[in-house]
């Protein structure tokens, strides 16, 4: 069985330092000298456990790495439980919408501190593959938007990414316009999926398909393989992504 262990690093310039960070080491890690590549994941506190999840079911990330045929390490960054903070933190524009609003958007901070910090930190702590062919990042909901821009903004860095059910509908014109005046490298893999039950009203689950296929349009434009996904009765919830982990692990290294 493979071997979680728990981190604490400092974070700043953000908040809620130090941060908890959860690393998967595969099975074999301690008796072998390979070095393995790396996804670094968003909501760490929701991946492993469910007595550590936000909502009591994670995503079983380490019963699915336990038996998967490819030895992988996984590090999940826990979010900021204070108050909205998170919002902020995995925010890489202001926004406004009905139920929220965004003026201190801190998600480029975020990122570059997994890109300037945590990164390196990895790499010189665990034998990691260091290039970035084997550099992936994933997360749902704003963790999936914060991968997605983090594959973008970062792409030299990052060859994969997976943005499970990305809150797109809050910064889409923002995030299709960092896409179109990017360069980016051929050589990467971006997974997008959406719920058909993630959104309450049929015209608003339009909407979302229809900007998640336009962004995948545009992202082809550039030569990017992509991989658009439809989860028909996914619902906006840990045992949904549970269920899609197979698809984008296969999508990333098979």
């Amino acid at each position: 069985m493979g071997k979680i262990e728990e981190l604490f690093l400092d974070i700043s310039p953000l908040k809620q330092n130090p941060r908890s960070v959860f690393v998967y080491l595969p099975t074999n890690y301690e008796k072998s000298k390979k070095r393995y590549p790396v996804i670094y994941m968003f909501d760490g506190q929701n991946l492993f456990f469910d007595e550590m999840a936000t909502y009591g079911k994670s995503w079983g990330m380490k019963d699915f790495l336990d038996n998967y045929k490819k030895d992988i390490i996984v590090v999940g960054v826990d979010c900021n439980h204070t108050g909205n903070s998170r919002l902020d933190e995995y925010s890489p524009f202001p926004f406004t919408s009905t139920h929220y609003e965004v003026k201190d958007a801190l998600g480029d901070i975020s990122a570059k501190w997994f890109v300037d910090y945590l990164k390196p930190y990895i790499d010189s702590n665990y034998r990691t593959l260091k290039d970035r062919k084997n550099t992936c990042i994933a997360g749902s909901s704003m963790g999936g938007l914060m991968s997605l821009y983090c594959v973008i903004k970062y792409n030299h860095i990052f060859s994969k990414a997976a943005c499970l059910s990305p809150s797109l509908l809050f910064m889409f014109d923002e995030m299709f316009n960092l896409v179109k005046n990017s360069t980016l490298d051929k050589n990467t893999k971006i997974y997008m999926d959406f719920g058909t039950r993630e959104l309450r009203y049929k015209n608003k689950l339009t909407h979302a398909m229809h900007i998640l296929f336009d962004l995948n349009h545009e992202l082809q434009n550039k030569g990017i393989n992509c991989y658009p996904n439809l989860i028909q009765h996914g619902e906006h919830n840990e045992a949904t992504w549970e269920r899609v982990i197979p698809r984008f692990m296969k999508y990333f290294f098979e």
